[in-house]
């Protein structure tokens, strides 16, 4: 079975519902903690096996390029001052084994344009799309979610999408699918429609952002007309391709955070920030201090 080689990040989006913390960086840029959220999403790339990372770019992201390339004075700083362990974390933001692929989308025509954007690089392989700003974490001793995907890829040989249910009043913000039992977590994709309204939604089993495509998803990319928001959507075209071609559906093992919303990102640094080595211990007792601070003011 071909291996998953590439991964396709679209942060082309403006990040309107972080304004004014997104007026000059990208949203991906927005720390969890220490890292921003792009830094995660490549390192889950990177657990899975991944060596070609393809960002999808548009104006004012050019943070993330240079994120991701060496900082020369940082580091001749850095090292001038003797601050080994910030300059191991400098250079090692991403392996030297990885190559990062910046192209442009020259106008904002949806998701499913953004990813068509990518057949250039990715040609007729399979590959994976990570939104940044949905943000999966994973027990510890658990593999991280695209991992998951890439390895139930290698085994069945059809694309995947990441689906967890949602409330029926959310189903007009997602991808929804409806689909077959197959195997456990594991279900045959039978339909999926872009943002339905709750009370024709097929079901409540939404599509999160992590893919794992046919290469053959390209042709059908570029032959749809606009959809749902006057956008080419992603959602049109795994539909297509469901005609010719098996879809599943995976409840990944795993907690997503919508890092795209301002409580979910909220949730995202606190449970991060909880898990940190350095920071995980202090946190916790400030949050009892100010939980039992709450309490008392009700009183």
């Amino acid at each position: 079975m071909t291996k998953i080689r590439k991964a396709v990040f679209p942060v082309a989006g403006l990040g309107s519902r972080f304004l004014p913390a997104t007026k000059a960086q990208p949203k991906e840029m927005l720390p969890i903690v220490d890292k921003p959220l792009i830094q995660y999403a490549v390192e889950e790339a990177v657990a899975a096996g991944i060596t070609e990372m393809v960002f999808i770019t548009g104006r004012n992201k050019r943070a993330i390029e240079d994120h991701f390339d060496t900082a020369y004075e940082l580091e001749s700083e850095l090292e001038a001052a003797n601050k080994q362990q910030l300059l191991d974390l400098v250079q090692n933001v991403i392996p030297k084994h990885i190559h990062c692929i910046y192209i442009r989308q020259s106008a904002p025509l949806g998701l499913g344009h953004a990813v068509l954007c990518a057949r250039p690089v990715v040609g007729d392989e399979p590959f994976a799309v990570l939104l940044a700003d949905d943000f999966m974490d994973t027990a510890d001793g658990v593999k991280p979610v695209l991992a998951q995907m890439t390895d139930l890829y290698a085994s069945e040989g059809s694309s995947i999408l990441a689906v967890q249910d949602v409330p029926r009043a959310a189903t007009r913000q997602y991808g929804i699918v409806s689909a077959s039992a197959y195997q456990p977590k594991l279900e045959v994709v039978n339909g999926i429609v872009e943002k339905p309204m709750p009370d024709v939604a097929p079901s409540t089993l939404a599509v999160v952002g992590r893919y794992v495509l046919s290469g053959r998803i390209f042709n059908y990319l570029e032959n749809l007309g606009k959809g749902a928001g006057g956008e080419i959507q992603l959602t049109d075209g795994i539909a297509a391709l469901m005609k010719d071609e098996r879809v599943l559906a995976y409840r990944y093992d795993g907690t997503r955070y919508d890092c795209g919303s301002k409580l979910g990102y909220l949730k995202a640094t606190t449970a991060m920030g909880l898990k940190h080595l350095e920071t995980g211990d202090e946190y916790c007792q400030f949050l009892r201090e100010i939980q039992c601070e709450i309490k008392g003011d009700a009183q």
